[in-house]
């Protein structure tokens, strides 16, 4: 099977790097996506919030250049809690 995700979109709000018990790096960021489409009540785009986490040199990369309304491209799997 194969599970994965391109997404691009603008980040919610500053990254924020944490680290785990063990030392490895961590973060979340929320990316603001918009659909391609409008709505055909509203006429209106819509956009869904995406959830994403990144680990060790990604997480380090992400948080030192990228801040709150940049623009960025996720590539990895999706994963539902």
């Amino acid at each position: 099977m194969l599970n994965r995700i391109i997404i691009m979109g603008r980040l919610v709000r500053d990254p924020e790097l944490r680290t785990t018990q063990s030392g490895v790096s961590v973060t979340s960021f929320t990316l603001a996506v918009d659909r391609d489409f409008k709505s055909r009540d509203s006429g209106e785009k819509s956009t869904d919030f995406i959830d994403v986490v990144a680990w060790r040199q990604t997480a380090e990369f992400v948080c030192k250049y990228f801040a709150k309304g940049r623009m960025a491209v996720a590539e990895g799997r999706l994963q539902i809690r």
